[in-house]
């Protein structure tokens, strides 16, 4: 059931020209989604959450290129279009969110008219960091930015990127590649996303040692359940005997979602889609694609409680949920799906290892 509040909120977002106001509003509605949290199924509520999201990125843009024009740069002088990567590629964003952001643009009729293009694109891309960061979307720590030339080229250019990253798998080359997986286009032309994730797949039928590589960057982080079938919690520090849920739960499952995807040609970025699209192409059984699902909900759930509002009004997640807010049900709930998350990265060993 629509939330006519929500919806109205909306409106005003992709109305409204003041940053400050936008700001304002992003608290409204962020609050506003707190309180219906408890009331959705947790799918339906990540769907609504996540549309907020683009809807502030898409305003962001749009202000930030009538900005350009304000300023004597013009309108953008080839077609392009706007990424996000990680969590906002996936759609699955909580109420904390950073900026995991790139650029794709048509390269320039004329090849002299290549630096004055280029020009365009990294002011234009420091301007849309810029807003978005006034309305509380911090840029990634790890600078994967449209801010930053490795994410902001033209066509052409992307194509010799994923050339090179695909012709020399270091760690960072392949975590780039993943990174790459997991695009999606917020704004502009999705055409330009189109014809880079068609080279992507060709270069990855050319490359098929490739995913020897993405496999151990999957396989990087464990999941949090010891052999005995505890839970393995925090040790030290501020976050002693709490469940790193982020990078012991959450992050596992989309990796190995993630490279079964890849491996399948499979080109939707969401978890869940990833997981229905597997089942559709047989990939994965209906039974355990079923199971699947309910294990990510129960940690998409999770990730919502490990979420605390700052003083200044914004919202982080660190991913660590401390123990006092699992009950005994959720705990037996948690262990069971870190079974399953543990039979799913034995099944992608073997599906990829086999297949080389």
């Amino acid at each position: 059931m629509s939330d006519p509040v929500r919806a109205k909120l909306l409106t005003r977002i992709g109305t409204t020209d003041d940053v400050v106001t936008l700001r304002g509003l992003r608290d409204q509605i962020h609050e506003r989604m707190e309180a219906l949290h408890a009331k959705q199924p947790i799918e339906q509520f990540n769907t609504d959450l996540n549309e907020v999201h683009d809807a502030f990125i898409r305003r962001a843009i749009s202000l930030s290129e009538a900005q350009m024009a304000r300023l004597g740069h013009g309108s953008p002088p080839v077609p392009y279009a706007y990424l996000l990567f990680g969590s906002g590629g996936r759609a699955e964003q909580t109420l904390s969110s950073d900026q995991d952001s790139g650029m794709i643009y048509d390269d320039p009729e004329e090849e002299s008219e290549r630096k004055e293009v280029t020009a365009y694109f990294r002011t234009f891309a420091d301007t849309i960091v810029d807003m978005l960061q006034k309305l509380g979307y911090p840029p990634c720590e790890g600078e994967v930015i449209s801010s930053n030339p490795i994410w902001c080229q033209s066509l052409s250019q992307w194509k010799e990127k994923l050339d090179s990253w695909f012709e020399d798998p270091d760690w960072e080359c392949v975590r780039y590649l993943l990174i790459v997986a997991d695009s999606r286009m917020i704004y502009g032309q999705h055409r330009l996303l189109q014809l880079l994730k068609d080279h992507y797949y060709t270069d990855m039928l050319n490359h098929r040692v490739i995913v020897r590589h993405m496999l151990n960057n999957t396989m990087r982080h464990k999941v949090l359940i010891g052999v005995f079938g505890q839970l393995l919690k925090e040790q030290y520090g501020t976050d002693a005997g709490s469940l790193d849920l982020k990078y012991g739960a959450y992050i596992p499952m989309v990796n190995a979602m993630r490279l079964l995807s890849i491996q399948a040609g499979v080109r939707e970025t969401s978890t869940l889609a990833r997981i229905n699209r597997l089942r559709q192409l047989e990939v994965l059984s209906e039974e355990d694609c079923v199971m699947y699902a309910d294990i990510f909900r129960l940690f998409m759930r999770l990730r919502l409680m490990s979420t605390e509002k700052r003083e200044d009004g914004l919202y982080m997640n660190n991913g660590k949920l401390p123990h006092v807010k699992l009950t005994k049900e959720l705990i037996e709930e948690l262990k069971s799906g870190l079974k399953g998350v543990k039979k799913l990265q034995r099944f992608v060993q073997k599906q990829t290892t086999g297949r080389l």
